[in-house]
């Protein structure tokens, strides 16, 4: 998909469920056709609205999974047990469906490859669970542009069955423009992993991670307390704190 060159304007537009499929046992990856949609940033998020026959209306923030021109943008979304909106968007959203979207939002969590010839600093992605959906659209633009940049992602899961895009990071590390995947089992790994099992350690970070040394660009993409933990041993570790940007997930 081409990428856009600045950041495209946001706005109110109507969204019609194109497919839905399950992603893990409790997400569904969702593709819209967005009317007038100007398309986005890898990185960027939008906000989905809802609204009930007697009027009353719910709002909530996704990161987006797709980026560059075209009017398809693709959500995966994980379902909260006392969630307000992602129960209906994983469970009930058929094709054909329609609601509002109001982006694309978002200019500081985003990527865009380096001008042509140029190889821009190396970038770390790290994700906790469905943390992983904007770095996902960072990896993909990386590879659409078949730019140079070194790519690693360091992604923080409980099951190999709650892994998001899990064809797409099997294939990753494929191509011109490939993509290092290191994945963190919280709970239960894969049969013949010889990697413990456990939550992402400072010890486990600074051995997957690319070094301080190098200068990159982390993202880091979780729940608070995972954004929070990893942000801090980065810094220990002598990352730029300028240089970490963080995004936090919790709508329901």
């Amino acid at each position: 998909m081409p990428q856009l060159a600045t950041a495209p304007r946001t706005g109110w537009h109507v969204a019609e469920v194109v497919d839905t499929r399950r992603e893990t046992p409790s997400a569904a990856r969702i593709s819209l056709d967005v009317a007038g949609w100007p398309g986005n940033l890898a990185g960027q998020h939008l906000d989905v609205r809802l609204t009930a026959p007697d009027g009353y209306t719910a709002t909530r923030s996704y990161s987006i999974a797709s980026s560059g021109d075209g009017e398809r943008v693709v959500l995966a979304v994980d379902r909260l047990p006392d969630g307000e909106v992602s129960p209906f968007l994983v469970d009930e959203l058929r094709p054909g469906d329609r609601f509002e979207v109001h982006g694309p939002l978002g200019a500081f969590f985003v990527w865009q490859p380096p001008a042509a010839g140029a190889v821009g600093r190396p970038v770390q992605l790290i994700a906790g669970g469905s943390g992983v959906v904007p770095l996902v659209a960072m990896a993909r633009a990386h590879a659409d542009a078949g730019d140079a940049t070194p790519f690693r992602l360091l992604y923080s899961v409980r099951t190999p069955a709650d892994v998001f895009f899990a064809a797409e990071l099997e294939e990753a590390h494929r191509g011109p423009a490939p993509l290092a995947v290191d994945v963190v089992y919280t709970r239960t790994a894969p049969a013949g992993t010889g990697a413990p099992v456990g939550r992402i350690t400072r010890e486990r970070l600074a051995a997957a991670a690319i070094d301080a040394a190098a200068g990159p660009i982390v993202y880091v993409c979780g729940s608070t307390g995972f954004v929070e933990r990893v942000a801090a041993w980065l810094i220990e570790l002598g990352h730029d704190q300028g240089a970490i940007r963080t995004e936090r997930y919790g709508g329901t």
